[in-house]
C-alpha cells in the first residue's frame, strides 16, 4: 500500500500596530475582534478532534497587541482604568461615545466631510452627535449577509442607523440605549461561533435581544477578556500535544526581499515600474532586527524557539532564504507562482510542486502553497454547503495521492491568511472547519501534518530561486505603482533621518525608535496604497502609515515633514474580500 500523501494547512495570523504610540489609542480594532472570533475559533476546532494537525503562525505584532488588550481589560475590571481602544471602550462607557469626544475624524473621508469642518466654536451638541456618529458607523463595519443579517436585532439597529444617511435628523431621536443595544450586538456578532454555542452568557444575552444593561455590558467585556486571554495558552497546549507546529514571522511584518534589495522586485517583474524608489539603507541589518525581535517575542509567548518561519506575504528570495540559516530557521514557505517562475527559469517545469525543496548548499527547507486549494478555501467554498465544498477538497487531494507515484508528489500545503475567510462563510465557517478536520483526520489516503515533519520527505534541489511573494509571484501588491512607492520614498527618507539621528539618543531612546521604524516598515501599509481597495480602508492605512512616521520622527527629535499631514492615497475600488485577502495567480477566476 502506497504511503499516505502529507497534507499540511498552514493559517496565517496577523494584525499590523493599530497602536498609535502618540495619541495612545488603538486607531483600528481589528486585533481584538479576531481575536474573539477567529484565533478562538480556530483553537476550538482544533481541540475538538485530537487527531487533526495543522502549522499556526503568529505574527509577533498581534501577539504583542493581544498581550496588551488583556491587560487594558484586566486593568478596567479591576480598577477602572481607561481601556485604549474607543470601540471597545464604548462597551461600557458611559455615555456609549464617550472614548469619541476627544477622537479626531477616524477616517480621511470623515476629515472631509462637511459636518466635520468645524470652527473652534463649535458647541458640545455638535461634538456629542460626531462621536456618536463615528460610533454607529464603526458598528456598521461587519459582513452584512452573515454577521448582520444573522440576527434580526442587530439588521433592525443597522437598517435605522443606514437611514441616518437619508434622513439624518432622525439622529437627535436616538436615545442612548439605541446606541448601547448597537454596541452589544456588534460585539456579539463578532463573537466567533463556537463562542456562541458555548457560552451560557452569551446564549442569555442573544435571548435578550435589547434594553442590555450595565450588568450585560461588564458581563460581554469579563467574557471578552477570557477569550484574549486564553489565546496564546490554548494554542501553546495544541503545540504541546503535537497537534499544532507554531511559527514565527519577522517582528513587524516587513517585505524581507525588497529590505534587502527593493530592485530584487525586477526578478518576476523586468518592467516594473521603481520610480523614485532606492535601495532600502542598511536593510540586511534590518532584516536580521526583525528576525531577532520576532523569534524573542515567540518565545516569551510560547516558551520555545520556533523552527519555522513563514516570511511576511510568503515574499522569498535567494539572499532571504540564506539569512534564515543565521536563526536556525528549518523551513520556510512561499506561492506556487515563485516556485513557477523559478523552475521556468532552469527548465525543470516537469517536477511536482508537491514537495520540500531546497537551494544549493543550503539547509532551509521551501515549501510552496498549492494556490488552486488555497484559493478555493480563501474565496469559492464559503458561496458552498459545507458538505459539497469538502467533498470537492477531498476529490482533489486524493487525485493527487493517486497519481503520486507517478508525479513524485509527497506534501500538498494549503496555506492561507486564518482569520479574513471566515466571515464569508455561514457562521463563521464552523461546519466547514469542523468537517474539514474530522474528515481529513479520518482518511485512508491522507495525512494531516506538519512542515518540521516533512522536511526530508523528497527534497530536491531547486537550483534558483526568483524573488517573489505567494500574491502573484511577484511584488507588485507592494511597490511598482505611483502610490506605493510614495510610501517607500517616505520611509526611505525617515531611514536616513534615523541613521543620522539614533547614534546619539539614549539606549532606551534607540530602543524606542528601533521598534518604530519596523512599525513602519511592515508590509501592510503599501499593501493597502493604491486606487483599486476600497476607499475606507485606504484611508484608514494611509492615516496610520503617517501616523507611524510622525511619531518616528518625534521619537528622533525632528520636525515631521509637512507632507505627512496630508492624504497621498485614495482608494474606490471594490475588489474579493473587501481586499483584505488575495488570490495567488493573478488571472485565477
Amino acid at each position: 500500500m502506497p504511503d499516505k500523501l502529507n497534507v499540511i494547512f498552514c493559517w496565517h495570523m496577523h494584525q499590523p500596530a493599530y497602536y498609535d504610540s502618540y495619541s495612545e489609542q488603538y486607531q483600528l480594532p481589528w486585533t481584538y475582534l479576531h481575536g474573539i472570533k477567529d484565533y478562538a475559533d480556530m483553537a476550538a476546532h482544533l481541540e475538538e478532534v485530537p487527531k487533526a494537525r495543522a502549522v499556526v503562525n503568529f505574527a509577533p505584532t498581534l501577539l504583542e497587541q493581544l498581550d496588551d488588550y488583556v491587560a487594558q481589560i484586566k486593568a478596567f475590571l479591576h480598577d477602572a482604568t481607561p481601556i485604549r481602544d474607543p470601540l471597545l471602550a464604548a462597551l461600557t462607557s458611559h455615555p456609549a461615545h464617550a472614548p469619541f469626544l476627544s477622537q479626531q475624524p477616524v477616517t480621511e473621508s470623515e476629515k472631509n466631510d462637511p459636518e466635520n469642518q468645524d470652527s473652534q466654536s463649535e458647541n458640545q451638541q455638535h461634538y456629542i452627535k460626531r462621536a456618536r456618529s463615528i460610533l454607529i458607523k464603526q458598528c456598521l463595519r461587519a459582513n452584512q449577509e452573515r454577521m448582520i443579517q444573522r440576527f434580526k436585532p442587530y439588521q433592525e439597529l443597522a437598517e435605522l442607523a443606514d437611514s441616518l444617511k437619508q434622513n439624518p435628523k432622525v439622529f437627535s431621536y436616538l436615545d442612548e440605549q439605541y446606541v448601547v443595544d448597537l454596541v452589544m450586538w456588534y460585539h456579539l456578532a463578532w463573537l466567533g461561533e463556537t463562542v456562541r454555542r458555548q457560552e451560557p452568557v452569551v446564549k442569555a444575552l442573544i435571548k435578550k435581544g435589547n434594553g442590555f444593561d450595565d450588568s450585560d455590558r461588564r458581563q460581554l467585556l469579563e467574557l471578552i477578556w477570557k477569550l484574549l486571554s486564553g489565546i496564546v495558552p490554548r494554542y501553546k497546549a495544541l503545540a504541546a500535544r503535537g497537534q499544532v507546529e507554531l511559527s514565527v514571522t519577522p517582528y513587524a511584518h516587513p517585505i524581507m526581499p525588497l529590505l534587502l534589495d527593493a530592485f530584487a522586485a525586477r526578478e518576476a517583474l523586468p518592467d516594473i515600474d521603481l520610480s523614485g524608489v532606492s535601495c532600502y539603507p542598511d536593510g540586511k541589518e534590518r532584516v536580521r532586527w526583525h528576525m531577532r525581535e520576532g523569534i524573542k517575542t515567540f518565545e516569551k509567548h510560547f516558551g520555545f524557539t520556533p523552527h519555522g518561519c513563514w516570511p511576511s506575504e510568503g515574499s522569498l528570495s535567494e539572499i532571504t532564504v540564506r539569512l534564515m540559516e543565521e536563526f536556525d530557521i528549518r523551513w520556510v514557505a512561499s506561492g506556487s507562482s515563485v516556485w513557477q517562475n523559478s523552475v521556468k527559469k532552469v527548465g525543470q517545469e516537469n517536477q511536482s510542486l508537491h514537495r520540500p525543496f531546497c537551494l544549493p548548499k543550503s539547509g532551509v527547507r521551501c515549501f510552496f502553497r498549492d494556490d488552486n486549494l488555497s484559493d478555493l478555501i480563501g474565496f469559492e467554498y464559503s458561496k458552498w454547503h459545507a458538505d459539497d465544498a469538502i467533498a470537492n477538497l477531498l476529490h482533489h487531494l486524493e487525485n493527487i495521492a493517486r497519481s503520486a507515484q507517478e508525479t513524485g508528489a509527497k506534501v500538498v500545503s494549503i496555506i492561507l491568511d486564518g482569520e479574513n475567510a471566515w466571515e464569508y462563510y455561514p457562521e463563521n465557517a464552523y461546519y466547514f472547519l469542523h468537517a474539514l478536520y474530522q474528515k481529513l483526520s479520518q482518511h485512508p489516503e491522507l495525512e494531516l501534518t506538519t512542515f518540521s515533519n516533512c522536511l526530508d520527505s523528497g527534497v530536491t534541489e531547486l537550483p534558483t530561486l526568483v524573488a517573489g511573494s505567494w500574491v502573484y509571484g511577484t511584488f507588485s501588491t507592494w511597490i511598482g505603482e505611483r502610490d506605493k512607492n510614495r510610501g517607500w520614498e517616505m520611509l526611505i527618507e525617515a531611514k536616513h533621518v534615523f541613521d543620522r539621528i539614533v547614534p546619539r539618543l539614549e539606549p532606551a531612546q534607540q530602543k524606542e525608535a528601533e521598534r518604530q521604524l519596523a512599525i513602519c516598515e511592515g508590509s501592510d501599509w503599501c499593501w493597502w496604497f493604491g486606487d483599486y481597495n476600497p476607499g475606507a480602508a485606504v484611508s484608514d492605512f494611509d492615516r496610520l502609515y503617517r501616523r507611524h512616521l510622525r511619531h518616528l520622527y518625534r521619537i528622533l527629535g525632528e520636525t515631521p515633514p509637512d507632507y505627512l499631514d496630508e492624504a497621498f492615497t485614495h482608494g474606490g475600488g471594490d475588489p474579493a474580500t473587501g481586499g483584505v485577502m488575495r488570490k495567488g495567480q493573478e488571472n485565477s477566476g
